[in-house]
């Protein structure tokens, strides 16, 4: 007869070295992408429930980078700012504090998108843990792209334009940019924004190359490589 395992054995199974830390990533930045809407506005269960899965999200960017000591420090110092610019910020702020918050937060993004590409893709054996790490990757390059539609958003306000046909304001706010991000991202297109800055449109076009060829040959080569291994097996 088996021991039933405990409480401690079965945190230290998920949250431990060897734990699913890529999996959870994925599920807090999928449910956070999923909630964003409920972030407009001030007050309600829903916007506090997003800020506490928002804010998970940043601690499970630093758990999925803890394999050395140092990237776990240099992670967390730059997590308090990204946790500061998502969820503590107001919209429209355009003041040095926030424009600084937001350069340290695309500092946080990079640094964690850096670290899981190397770990996943600089390994020999493509697990299903390491397909989660790079759709991880492809969420968090939608999120830093928005921080700096952002930061550009802060410095020129007429970077974007946003049509009032199908806009109750004039002023891009963090969903807004979240929305044009990954619709540049997926090549779908965001409804009811323009790239107007020639700044803006460039990144745009980075965006949207990245986004096509980071699916269609990184992707699919772990997919690949997972398939014969499993076939192997």
């Amino acid at each position: 007869m088996q021991d039933t395992p405990t409480i401690s054995a079965r945190l230290r199974q998920y949250f431990g070295p060897t734990g699913p830390r890529f999996l959870l990533l994925f599920l807090f930045l999928l449910a956070n992408l999923i909630l964003y809407p409920f972030a407009i506005g001030t007050g309600g269960a829903g916007y506090y429930i997003f800020r506490s899965v928002g804010f998970a999200a940043v601690l499970f960017g630093v758990y999925a980078v803890s394999f050395r000591r140092g990237f776990l420090l240099f992670a967390l110092v730059f997590a308090i700012p990204s946790v500061i610019h998502h969820f503590l910020s107001s919209e429209g702020d355009a003041s040095a504090f926030s424009i600084v918050n937001t350069a340290l937060s695309f500092v946080f993004d990079t640094f964690v998108i850096v670290v899981i590409f190397r770990r996943v893709f600089l390994r020999g054996k493509v697990t299903t843990e390491t397909i989660y790490g790079a759709l991880c990757i492809y969420l968090l390059i939608g999120f830093t792209f928005a921080s700096v539609y952002g930061m550009l958003a802060d410095i020129h306000p007429n970077v974007f334009y946003l049509n009032p046909e199908t806009n109750a304001h004039v002023v891009p706010n963090r969903f807004d940019l979240v929305y044009y991000s990954f619709g540049t991202l997926t090549s779908l297109g965001a409804a009811g924004i323009t790239a107007v800055a020639a700044q803006a449109r460039s990144i745009s076009m980075m965006e949207a190359i990245l986004g096509v060829l980071y699916p269609a040959v990184l992707i699919s080569r772990l997919i690949g490589n997972y398939r014969e291994g499993s076939n192997a097996d």
